[in-house]
């Protein structure tokens, strides 16, 4: 089954929390803090893996964590970090976060990574805190929350050159002539249901990976047939080789068919008829065949809407007349073709996901003498806050009033014996 839409939960894992501990050896008076601190927690990174071509795996796995690090220990010892889990994904992978759409990254490239979720980083120990003022400190830190989101995943094939028009007009026996690809092949409509990838090399040397797609339909860019799924995989292609079939055998007009698949290409995304377009007239072993060019190209010729007159390339899969003049032009277009951007992608500028970029906090009022208090900053400060240390706890109040949350729960009108909320922690407002 090809999939090439999904939406997966990821968690990465939480530091491991600092230790509050005491140096007491023989001998060794005043030992002073020994506490360690907590390991890295490990982080969500997927890869890509040019082995995989859909994303399948991930059908029926939707979420994905890593560990979390360990615990710091006595005698100053960091807990163990935790190893990042890494998921394979193929190339031609974007990835958006699901609730806000927003780019987090598109992987393009053999071997590349992408961090989705960075694991939290470990609580500091009581080592830390000591000063002259405090030279043996209760405090510790815990563990920073590692990054939690909901991603989506939408696969956009990385090929050179797309394969497009009708269902049944040839473009999965040209692939199969021309590659060592094995499309699905038979005497009825949308016989491909999936895109085919497939590797052309010609005797100078020169490569470019064709890709067959499913058969479009009019009506395909507002959901009509399979074109609509399988649109975005046309997005990457710098040559669209348009086949349309001069057979006469389906009875369609050749001229009407050309103009309704440029239609809904327009439809999808105007751009996409600004890179190179090749006529591929097929089947031209067929009786008929000569004579319906003939009449495609007076029309295509009497056509005064049509920006330029396409170039022409008729050619028969099965006797392999014309194939070769086909794949030269075609690789000609492609040294001098440029990359094009990508719909939702190369329009979009990258924003790392894996770091906090919300407002330090916000104070809600919902009922008389209640203030609650939210913000990832401050709800990560707040996790990260030893609460079986009194030592802690007043750092904790210092770290409040420095960003300014005392001063903002007077502006709310917050008074002595208040209830603040954070979480599920509650305490009281003293002026």
């Amino acid at each position: 089954m090809f999939v090439d839409q999904v939406k997966v939960d990821v968690k990465a894992g939480n530091g491991g929390n600092g230790m509050v501990a005491f140096r007491r050896e023989k001998f060794v008076p005043n030992g002073g803090p020994a506490g360690g601190d907590g390991g890295r927690g490990g982080s969500i990174v997927l890869q890509a893996d040019e082995g995989l071509r859909t994303l399948m795996d991930f059908r029926y796995t939707r979420k994905f964590k890593a560990d979390n690090g360990g615990n710091g220990m006595i005698k100053q010892m960091t807990g163990r970090s935790a190893k990042d889990r890494v998921i394979n994904v193929p190339l031609g992978t974007v990835v958006t976060d699901a609730e806000t759409g927003a780019l987090i990254g598109d992987i393009t490239e053999k071997g590349q990574k992408l961090v989705v979720a960075k694991g939290g980083r470990g609580g500091r120990g009581n080592i830390h805190f000591a000063s002259p003022k405090n030279p043996a400190p209760e405090i510790s830190e815990n563990g920073e929350p590692g990054g939690e989101l909901t991603i989506r995943m939408e696969l956009k094939v990385l090929a050179d050159v797309g394969l497009v028009g009708f269902p049944s007009v040839g473009k999965s026996t040209l692939l199969s002539v021309v590659t060592s690809a094995k499309p699905k092949i038979a005497a009825y409509h949308f016989t491909t249901l999936v895109p085919n990838l497939g590797m052309v090399r010609l005797d100078d040397g020169r490569d470019f990976v064709m890709a067959d797609l499913p058969g479009l339909i009019e009506g395909a860019a507002n959901g009509v047939g399979l074109g609509i799924q399988f649109l975005r995989h046309i997005e990457r292609t710098r040559v669209i080789l348009h086949l349309i079939d001069m057979s006469g055998i389906e009875e369609n007009d050749p001229f009407e068919d050309y103009l309704k698949i440029n239609h809904e290409l327009t439809s999808y995304d105007p751009d996409l008829l600004k890179r190179p377009q090749i006529v591929v007239a097929t089947k031209m072993d067929m009786p008929d065949s000569a004579d319906n060019l003939a009449e495609f190209k007076t029309k295509l010729a009497a056509d005064k809407t049509l920006p330029s007159m396409p170039e022409i390339y008729p050619i028969s899969s099965i006797t392999q007349q014309g194939i070769k003049p086909l794949l030269a032009k075609t690789a000609d277009l492609l040294d001098t073709t440029p990359q094009f951007p990508v719909k939702g992608v190369d329009d979009v500028e990258h924003r790392d996901y894996t770091t906090e970029t919300s407002q330090d906090f916000t104070i809600d009022n919902p009922e008389e003498g209640l203030f609650v208090l939210s913000g990832e900053k401050l709800e990560r400060l707040f996790k990260m806050t030893n609460l079986d240390h009194e030592e802690s706890l007043m750092r904790f109040a210092r770290q409040l009033r420095g960003m300014g949350i005392d001063d903002g729960l007077r502006a709310a009108g917050a008074k002595n014996g208040d209830t603040i909320q954070i979480l599920d922690y509650s305490f009281q407002f003293m002026d």
